[in-house]
This record gives C-alpha cells, sequence and structure tokens, in this order.
C-alpha cells in the first residue's frame, strides 16, 4: 500500500482509520456488555438454586430425627451430604479460576468492576497454554461419575442422562484441528466471556447436585415400611361346633407388607414357608377334640424389632367338608380365585368341588382356581368318593361374586396435589393401580386428555391420547418441555382396561409443579 503525499490525503485516511477502529470498539463493548447481563442472570440462578438445595437437605435432615427413622434414613442422607461436599468442591475451584483469570487480564477497578472485560491473553495463557483448561474438564467429568454413583444403581444411567453436567469433545475445525476442549472454549475467549461460561458450569454443577438430592430423598421415603397389602380376617372362637351351640368370631382387616418377610414361630405344626409377608403353618390332625396352637411373629419396623403373640384354636372331628378361599370371601370376575378344599374322613384325592357357570382348574392336591363371570350368589359343593365308588355332597358354601374395583389412575406415585416439575418430565405416562388388593390383577390406560394451565397464560390443550404413554400424540412431549413451576397440569377423561374385559373411567389427575 503507497503512503499519498498531500497532507490533506493523509489526513483522511488517518480519520478512515480512527473511525474504524471506534466503530469495532463501540460493538465489542456491546458485546461484552450482553455477557455481562448473562453472568449476573446465571449467578442470580445459582444463588436460588443454591436455596432450594438447601431445604432438600433439611428435609432430609428433619426425617432422620424423627422417632425411629434413623436407621432408615441416614445412609440416604450422608449421601445426600457427600453429593454436597463434592458440587461445593467444584464451585469453589471455578471461583477461583475465575479470580486467577480477573487477575491475569489486569485486576479489578475499586468498585469491584473487571478492568479489561475485552483482554483475550489471559484465558488463551492460563486454560489453553498452559493446560489449565483440561483440569477444570477433568473436574466437571470426575463430578459427575461421583455423583451418579451415590443413587440406586437401577436409575444411575437416568440420571447421567438427566444431570445438566456436560464434557463433549469439540468437532475438528481449521481453529481447532486436534478438536481440543480447552481451545474450543477458551482460546481468544474474552475475559468477561470466560467468566460467563465459568458461572454457567456452576448453574450445572448446582442443578445436578439438585437432581442426585431429590433422587435420594425419593429412596429414603421408598425404604419406609408400607402395608400394601390387607385381608379380611374371621377368626372363630371354635372352628367347629355342633347344631344348636353358639358360634362367636373375631373380625378384623388385617394390613401387611408383602414384600417384607416376618419370623413366625408356632409350638405344635410347623411354618412352611414365609413369602410374600405371609406365613403358611400346617400340620397333621391327631387326636379328637379342641387344639390349640400358640406362638409369636416378629417383625423389623423401620430398625426396631416388633414381636407380637397370637392363638387360635381348631377341633378335630370325625366327618365334616370345608372350603377355604385363600384370597378374600369373595370371588372376582377376570382373575384367577384360589381356593382350598377337604374333607374329614376322606382322601383328599377322592375331594372335589362343583361350582355352576365357574371354571375350576386343579393346580395342587386340595387346591383349585376359580373362573367366574357373572356378579352375584353362587352356591359351591364339595364332593366326595365313597367307598363304594359313589359321591356324595359333603358341605356346600354360598359365596358372593363381584367385579374387581376400580383402579386409581397415577402418573409416578401420585393421583394429584404437587409434584416437583422435574419428576413429572421424567414420568412417561399414566398407570391405573389397585391399591389394596390381594389379587395379581392389572388395568391398562387406553385413552386420555391432557391439558395444561400456565401459571401466566391461557389453557393448552386438551390433547387426546390413545394408550397410556405421554409421547403417544407428540402435542403433549411439546407441551412438556415448556413446564414451569406453577403450572397446573390436568390429566382427564381416562379410561383403563381391566383383566374383566371392562373399560372403566377413572379419577381426574390435577396436578400442580413446584
Amino acid at each position: 500500500m503507497s503512503i499519498p503525499k498531500e497532507p490533506r490525503q493523509i489526513m483522511i485516511n488517518l480519520m478512515y482509520l480512527v473511525l474504524t477502529a471506534m466503530l469495532a470498539l463501540n460493538v465489542s463493548s456491546e458485546i461484552l456488555h450482553a455477557f455481562e447481563t448473562i453472568n449476573q442472570s446465571i449467578t442470580a440462578s445459582n444463588k436460588s438454586i443454591e436455596d432450594k438445595n438447601s431445604k432438600l437437605y433439611a428435609a432430609l435432615e428433619e426425617q432422620m430425627r424423627q422417632p425411629g427413622q434413623e436407621a432408615r434414613v441416614k445412609p440416604f442422607n450422608d449421601k445426600a451430604l457427600q453429593a454436597k461436599s463434592n458440587a461445593a468442591e467444584v464451585i469453589k475451584f471455578l471461583d477461583d479460576w475465575k479470580n486467577k483469570i480477573i487477575e491475569e487480564s489486569g485486576g479489578r477497578e475499586e468498585n469491584g468492576e473487571i478492568k479489561r472485560k475485552d483482554n483475550i491473553d489471559a484465558s488463551t495463557l492460563l486454560l489453553v497454554e498452559q493446560k489449565h483448561g483440561d483440569e477444570i474438564r477433568k473436574k466437571l467429568l470426575d463430578l459427575r461419575t461421583s455423583l451418579a454413583a451415590l443413587v440406586d444403581p437401577r436409575v444411575k444411567d437416568q440420571m447421567l442422562k438427566d444431570m445438566p453436567i456436560r464434557v463433549e469433545d469439540p468437532a475438528k475445525s481449521d481453529n481447532n484441528p486436534q478438536a481440543d476442549w480447552s481451545t474450543a472454549y477458551f482460546h481468544n475467549m474474552p475475559t468477561m466471556a470466560v467468566i460467563t461460561l465459568l458461572a454457567k458450569f456452576q448453574n450445572d454443577v448446582r442443578n445436578s447436585e439438585a437432581i442426585i438430592v431429590n433422587e435420594l430423598a425419593n429412596e429414603a421415603g421408598s425404604q419406609q415400611m408400607k402395608f400394601d397389602a390387607i385381608k379380611a380376617i374371621a377368626v372363630p372362637k371354635n372352628s367347629y361346633v355342633l347344631a344348636g351351640q353358639k358360634v362367636e368370631a373375631s373380625i378384623l382387616l388385617a394390613a401387611y407388607n408383602n414384600q417384607i418377610n416376618p419370623s413366625v414361630s408356632a409350638n405344635s405344626g410347623h411354618i412352611t414357608k414365609v413369602e410374600q409377608g405371609l406365613a403358611d403353618w400346617e400340620t397333621v390332625a391327631a387326636g379328637a377334640g379342641l387344639q390349640t396352637v400358640k406362638g409369636n411373629v416378629s417383625l423389623n419396623m423401620n430398625g426396631q424389632n416388633i414381636t407380637k403373640d397370637y392363638e387360635f384354636t381348631y377341633m378335630v372331628g370325625s366327618e365334616g367338608a370345608s372350603m377355604q378361599l385363600d384370597k378374600m370371601n369373595v370371588f372376582y370376575i377376570g382373575v384367577p380365585n384360589p381356593i382350598t378344599i377337604s374333607a374329614a374322613g376322606y382322601s383328599i384325592e377322592d375331594v372335589s368341588v362343583a361350582i355352576p357357570g365357574a371354571t375350576i382348574t386343579p393346580k395342587d392336591k386340595g387346591h383349585y382356581e376359580v373362573m367366574v363371570t357373572k356378579p352375584g350368589n353362587i352356591v359351591a359343593e364339595i364332593i366326595a368318593k365313597t367307598k363304594d365308588a359313589g359321591a356324595k355332597t359333603v358341605g356346600k358354601q354360598e359365596i358372593r361374586v363381584k367385579r374387581i374395583p376400580d383402579p386409581v389412575a397415577r402418573v409416578g406415585s401420585v393421583s394429584g396435589g404437587p409434584m416437583l416439575s422435574s419428576l413429572f418430565k421424567a414420568q412417561l405416562g399414566v398407570l391405573a393401580a389397585l391399591d389394596n388388593f390381594d389379587f395379581d390383577a392389572r388395568f391398562v390406560v387406553t385413552s386420555f386428555d391432557f391439558s395444561i394451565v400456565p401459571k401466566r397464560g391461557e389453557m393448552i390443550g386438551p390433547f387426546p391420547v390413545k394408550g397410556a404413554r405421554f409421547d403417544a400424540n407428540k402435542q403433549v412431549p411439546d407441551a412438556i418441555n415448556r413446564l414451569r413451576p406453577g403450572d397446573k397440569v390436568y390429566i382427564e377423561e381416562i379410561k383403563a382396561r381391566g383383566p374383566d374385559g371392562t373399560t372403566r373411567n377413572l379419577n381426574t389427575i390435577g396436578l400442580t409443579l413446584r
């Protein structure tokens, strides 16, 4: 480029260069101001998430201090405190690097403002040329791994997907032919931009910490002793009487947990098995007259061993027949109803049962499964073969036939009320659960309507869905992704098909996200 000889032209060229430089400085200033605004927003968000996490820690601590809960909750509280410590270590590590970069770029003004927000040499020197960016990358990867190791291994993969901490290698480019992570993020980056990026990493750490601690709180709750099955039990004072004698019985509703087995003893006979929360006892009847059985049942209730005594009697007679309904004192339509029959004085191989309008399937000696189709009352006859190869009715019993009760519609473990937005977004669809029902009967959700009422805005939906999953209608996952705390979710017109072939209308689910 030749230099003009005329002073006037030289002055014009110099003014052009100065103007160009001023324009460049103006654009740079606007960009740096934008980074500064974003950094302030992320910093405020980090403080809000930290406050919410503190409430989760306090709730776990309070739960652990409740009577009889320490042994159950403490392992999960210890893991939560470990997550808190690991996250705090990385937060401080990133804060330290913010300060080092600011000092390298020229330090701060007296009012705390960064002097050289546009400096691009500090981050390049410290994080790229001196390789300290690799330390940041390793810290984030190690934290991601350590947090995921704290939860139940069955949900570990899902937690890794949900955690915002992401350390992905960049693609190769002309400016980064080696696809180096530190070069991609920190090379020739203004100080203000790097400070904002480190604040974003801190935001990812706090959010990941919240996800893990919330999962630990849920796991602590799921370990609590819950009675998930019930039985109607009638205990007669004498199980065998003669005509004209008074018959007395104690009737109660017994609740138990079919996942926790008790320890059971008996002074006669023997316990054959203890499964799904129930113990089976048996003996060979001997000696006519009233027989008394005593023993105790022990169960670990959240770290405290509870022992209760029991006693029952039975009469050994010479002849008679009985039928026991192994589940409840009713038959349910659509599911196999187990029964046990016997007739005193007859071999079990010679005893059978006849029930009009029912399908009876033999399972074992004296054990059958009965399938019924119509509600009402039916009479079962116990039939025994006699010594002369004939057959006679040795007992009858009237039994009620009922439909399976309606299930409860749920999302996750709730059928309404408040729910964490992050927990709701992790759900796949709507469930139909039969609470406190002894039979293995399943209902399948066939359709529902989904709608949202934003905290600020008008109702979105309803969206009709065929099946049980939210993604059966693509509009529903799109709407779910836009949900925020304070929004309300309504799932209505829920229909489910049961094992008896009928379709039921279920309850409406109304949720408030928080």
